[in-house]
C-alpha cells in the first residue's frame, strides 16, 4: 500500500482527503456511481477502508464532497478565464466551452438522482455551490441583453435550456475519435447555442449589438434546445 506522506499531520490530512477525491472521481468517470463503494474508493487510493472512514461517514457524503469540490474548482477555472474579457457573447463562449469539458470529464448523477440518494441538509447545501455557478451565467446574460447582444428574454429559462444543451454535447464531446472533431463539435455548439440565444455575428465572426427594435423584441428561448 502506497504511503501518503506529509511534513504536518494537517498536511497529511489533507493530501489522504485528496486521495480519496480523485480516487472517487477516477471511479465515478470510470464506472459511473452504482455499484461504487467505499472499498473500492479504498483500493484505488491505496489507502486503508476505515481511513476513508475518517473523513467520510457514506457514499452520499463523499459524493457531496467531491461535488464541492469540483464546482469550487471549476469557478476557481472559469474566473480565471473570464478575467479581462468584456464582451458577453465571448464569456459565454467561455463558459460553454468550460462546462463541456468539464461535464465530459466527470460524471455527476442528474439533479434528481443526487435529491434521492442525499439528505435534504446535503442537498442545500449543494445546492449553494450550484447557485454561484448559476449567477456567473445569470449575469453574463444579464450583460449581453443589457448591451443589446441578444434579445430580451427570461434569463431563468435561457439559463436552464443552455445547461440541458450543455449536457447532450458533453456526451457526443466525450466520444469524438479524435481532438480535430471535438474541438470543431465544441465551436459548433457554442454557435449554436450564441444563435440560438439570438446573437449575430459580422462577416468576422465577431459578435455585433442588435439595434434597439431587434433588442427589445422578447425572444422564444426554446431555439436554445438541442433537436
Amino acid at each position: 500500500m502506497p504511503r501518503i506522506s506529509a511534513s504536518s499531520n494537517a498536511a497529511q490530512r489533507e493530501n489522504t482527503k485528496r486521495a480519496i477525491l480523485d480516487s472517487f472521481g477516477a471511479l465515478l468517470y470510470a464506472q459511473g456511481l452504482p455499484g461504487l463503494t467505499m472499498t473500492d474508493v479504498a483500493k484505488n487510493a491505496g489507502i486503508g477502508r476505515t481511513a476513508v472512514y475518517n473523513y467520510f461517514a457514506d457514499m452520499g457524503e463523499l459524493l457531496v464532497a467531491y461535488a464541492l469540490d469540483e464546482t469550487e474548482r471549476f469557478l476557481k477555472e472559469l474566473n480565471s478565464s473570464l478575467e479581462g474579457v468584456t464582451n458577453p457573447i465571448d464569456q459565454l463562449a467561455i463558459y460553454i466551452r468550460l462546462q463541456i469539458e468539464d461535464l465530459s470529464r466527470r460524471h455527476l448523477p442528474p439533479g434528481p438522482a443526487m435529491r434521492s440518494m442525499l439528505s435534504p441538509e446535503s442537498y442545500a447545501k449543494l445546492g449553494k455551490h450550484v447557485r454561484e455557478l448559476q449567477m456567473v451565467l445569470a449575469g453574463i446574460l444579464s450583460e449581453a441583453i443589457e448591451q443589446r447582444y441578444i434579445p430580451r428574454a427570461d434569463i431563468r429559462e435561457l439559463a436552464m435550456l443552455i445547461h440541458g444543451s450543455l449536457s447532450s454535447s458533453a456526451g457526443r464531446t466525450e466520444d469524438a475519435p479524435d481532438e480535430e472533431t471535438r474541438e470543431r463539435q465544441i465551436l459548433s455548439t457554442i454557435r449554436f447555442i450564441q444563435m440560438g440565444l439570438g446573437a449575430r455575428f459580422d462577416a468576422d465572426g465577431v459578435s455585433v449589438q442588435l439595434s434597439e427594435e431587434q433588442a427589445s423584441t422578447e425572444s422564444s428561448p426554446t431555439a436554445v434546445q438541442v433537436a
